[in-house]
């Protein structure tokens, strides 16, 4: 057993955290949920939220397309700001994904751009349709190699503590594999996982404050794909569970840019696709309250009563910054 993993189970017999078989995964471990208390010491300092966590997607193309000084910044960030850990919307390796857990884009693409020490945290992935592309299991494997990638299965939940000691507030993330449901052959797959999705959201603990659920695909945009096959999709197949289940929030990539939506409901869309190519935006549509087509990443401010969301670009000027309150 590699030392990371004795130390992670360690820590997760000592806070009695439990581990919950899925409905089903097509994962070798067949993990779907994971609970954790550890939460890193800085996240106490300098303001009085209690989670903090950066949010990249489509990235993965050997540093080019600014993608080696978007993860300078985010290195820079995340050394003078409070950050737990890292989530990947998806498109982790462009242009086929990967071949296997050997495969040389790891460090072309992964471990030689986010070389900092303060991105050395955990990364919480999930798969985009690029990733499809060779071998999708492939970056669940890797998660049995790296210090810090972890995609236990092609989706699957995690619930996290807002902060320690008597508070048990929570967030659960429910992170979903979305790019099955672009395929009729898959129909048997993507019923299994929303009967998970479905469950896995109704049967939140009552001390579960917030709801984020991350997918690649975003089920509304204003960028090129605003009314596409894919939007669409994710439209239909989303939008009641999200609306019946409350929640709060859906993080996406798949369009390359930094977006803040809010269409009628009670969910708020982000989409955090910045992290290398660019694709345009469209300005004037009114369920946007941001967007913006330039290189970038968010970064997800959480306590009980509230949510902060700010929008970076790679050279480190907030563009956005909003506060959602519960």
């Amino acid at each position: 057993m590699k030392r990371r993993d004795f130390v992670k189970n360690a820590t997760l017999t000592a806070l009695g955290a439990s581990l919950i078989s899925p409905l089903e995964a097509l994962a070798a471990d067949k993990v779907t949920h994971f609970e954790s208390d550890d939460l890193s010491p800085s996240a106490s300092l300098s303001d009085d939220y209690a989670l903090h966590f950066i949010a990249i997607g489509d990235w993965g193309r050997n540093g080019e397309y600014d993608q080696l000084e978007v993860g300078r910044q985010m290195g820079q960030w995340a050394a003078t700001h409070p950050n737990n850990f890292v989530i990947s919307v998806g498109d982790n390796f462009y242009p086929k994904g990967v071949i296997s857990e050997n495969d040389p884009l790891w460090h072309y693409s992964f471990e030689n751009v986010y070389t900092a020490h303060s991105l050395q945290c955990d990364w919480f992935s999930i798969l985009g349709n690029h990733d499809y592309l060779a071998d999708p299991d492939a970056q669940i494997r890797y998660s049995k190699i790296s210090r810090r990638w972890n995609m236990p299965a092609r989706y699957y939940s995690k619930e996290v503590a807002l902060g320690k000691g008597e508070s048990k507030d929570k967030v659960l993330f429910v992170m979903i594999d979305t790019d099955p449901f672009l395929f009729e052959s898959h129909k048997d797959y993507c019923a299994k996982q929303m009967d998970w999705l479905n469950t896995t959201l109704k049967n939140a603990p009552a001390d579960v404050k917030w709801k984020i659920v991350v997918g690649h695909h975003p089920y509304y945009t204003v960028g090129p794909r605003v009314n596409n096959v894919d939007t669409l999709t994710m439209r239909a197949a989303f939008t009641k569970t999200f609306e019946d289940n409350k929640v709060d929030i859906y993080l996406s990539g798949h369009d390359h840019s930094l977006q803040h939506l809010k269409p009628e409901g009670y969910t708020h869309q982000f989409i955090s696709g910045a992290g290398s190519e660019l694709t345009g935006i469209t300005k004037g549509i009114p369920y946007s309250k941001f967007e913006a087509s330039e290189h970038g990443f968010m970064y997800f401010s959480v306590n009980a009563n509230k949510l902060n969301v700010k929008a970076i670009n790679v050279d480190g000027t907030v563009l956005y910054d909003t506060v959602l309150s519960k």
